[in-house]
């Protein structure tokens, strides 16, 4: 599963952008929640939770970077469980999934991935999401699921690459046209790795 630089760099710009604003949005909406509520015990227990949830995350982080994988499994399992709609459990997924891929686990990587386009609210983060899917069932032979992934990309900063995942299962199947043509568009949309695309269309005869 290829980690493209533009993916990496927006994961870290949220990451970064949460790391920085996290704890005064969940502030305002906390304060917001006490007032229509009229609760100060609800807002003690968010604010319990959201400090809960960063302290894993950080936990989880650490032991990604030192690639201690049950480690990270165990604690990116207590923040997908116990704090599934904050963006430190999608962070955390992405980032196992990452790491069980390396260590040759597909299976748990695609379980890890879904999650995140099943439950994520930030639409950035479920594109992202989608992209490393589909790639990894590229990978796996899936063509099938990966070419439904990527179908009818949305005109966002994600549709080239959803278009060159297309050409490369076409490619896969053997329709070159389809590729060629897949391949064309996704260049004219902006993918994260142009020089890859030439060499494809170059070799198609594109």
């Amino acid at each position: 599963m290829s980690s493209y630089q533009t993916e990496e760099e927006q994961v870290e710009a949220i990451k970064s952008w949460w790391k920085e604003n996290g704890k005064s949005v969940i502030g305002g909406v906390v304060l917001g929640l006490a007032v229509v509520g009229g609760g100060k015990g609800w807002m003690e227990y968010q604010r319990v939770q959201a400090e809960n949830a960063s302290a894993y995350f950080e936990g989880f982080s650490q032991a990604a970077f030192n690639g201690d994988l049950e480690t990270a499994e165990q604690r990116g399992k207590v923040l997908l469980n116990e704090h599934k709609g904050s963006a430190y459990a999608m962070f955390a997924a992405l980032e196992l999934a990452q790491l069980q891929y390396q260590a040759g686990d597909k299976d748990k990587a695609r379980v890890q991935l879904q999650w995140v386009v099943d439950n994520s609210k930030q639409e950035a983060i479920r594109q992202l999401a989608k992209i490393r899917l589909a790639r990894l069932m590229l990978d796996m032979k899936a063509y099938d699921d990966a070419s439904s992934l990527a179908a009818n990309p949305a005109k966002d900063a994600y549709q080239g690459e959803f278009l060159s995942i297309q050409g490369e299962v076409k490619l896969a199947q053997g329709d070159r046209e389809a590729a060629r043509t897949a391949f064309s568009l996704a260049l004219e949309k902006g993918v994260s790795n142009p020089g890859l695309i030439r060499m494809k269309l170059m070799e198609l005869g594109g």
